[in-house]
């Protein structure tokens, strides 16, 4: 029998990560199991006791416990320190060590998909764990990233850490959208537009411009609102699934020694979301 692994969360039925590690597993040839498994809040530490106690080879972290879990750990490294907050976890001899690949997951996708991001001028919508990865990863190659929240202290905060290494912002949504043309890459770090919200955006794009790239973390629907009025109004657009490979991909990296194929991926997992 081969190791088994699982990502924690709440919700977590959407998780695609289950079907992209088992496919994985199945190029290597190898009988491990990957699982999902919904964790409530008020249960997260008897989930990590569980998960130690069973022998999890590691395991994934979603919404809502990437930052509850830090203190649960036995060890936590300078990735996730930095990000506060963690995404993927290791067991070694009954240790526990928190790291995180969303933030370099997330710069991999971009040379992927050949979006420009060194030196230019970036907007990230929310100010959440995946706003915070993003925003401090690209704060080391950007010429600014400026953030726009609902709530303007969690966007001033975000911006207050992203300006340690880069000029950063914080707005409203409705004044990020008055200002929109100023940016070559906007970010929708926020859960706006997912299923089954699908007709929900996160603000107006009247004033976006057509040399801008949209990039919505979002992958299920593959196409989102905030998208859509990206692509009438000139823009490119990229969903979610790039950052879900490539942050997959590290982590794979990390529990195994060897990385897997991400060439096919986001094809082989749009065609099953295309197919629900």
């Amino acid at each position: 029998m081969g190791e088994w692994l699982g990502v924690i969360g709440d919700p977590i039925e959407h998780s695609l990560s289950p079907i992209m590690h088992q496919k994985w597993f199945a190029d290597f040839g190898w009988s491990h199991h990957y699982q999902a498994f919904r964790v409530k809040r008020d249960d997260l530490k008897q989930a990590v006791d569980g998960l130690r106690a069973l022998g999890a080879k590691g395991f994934n972290v979603t919404i809502p416990h990437k930052v509850a879990i830090m203190p649960l750990l036995d060890e936590i490294d300078d990735e996730a320190r930095a990000l506060g907050a963690v995404n993927t976890v290791i067991h070694t001899d009954g240790r526990l060590l928190g790291t995180n690949t969303d933030g370099l997951g997330f710069i991999e996708s971009l040379k992927e998909k050949n979006v420009p991001y060194a030196g230019a001028d970036v907007l990230i919508l929310g100010a959440g764990g995946a706003a915070r990865a993003v925003g401090l990863s690209l704060a080391r190659h950007a010429g600014r990233v400026d953030v726009a929240g609902r709530t303007l202290e969690k966007a001033e905060a975000l911006a207050h850490d992203i300006a340690k290494t880069t000029a950063s912002a914080a707005y409203t949504l409705e004044r990020a959208a008055a200002r929109l043309d100023g940016y070559r890459l906007i970010i929708n770090a926020t859960p706006v537009g997912m299923t089954p919200n699908i007709d929900a955006a996160p603000l107006s794009l009247e004033r976006i411009s057509d040399q801008a790239t949209c990039i919505d973390l979002i992958y299920r629907p593959l196409e989102t609102r905030f998208m859509k009025e990206a692509r009438q109004k000139g823009a490119r657009v990229v969903n979610g699934l790039p950052m879900l490979i490539h942050q997959g991909a590290l982590a794979f990296e990390r529990w195994f020694g060897r990385r897997p194929d991400t060439a096919g991926m986001e094809t082989y997992l749009s065609q099953i979301l295309a197919a629900d």
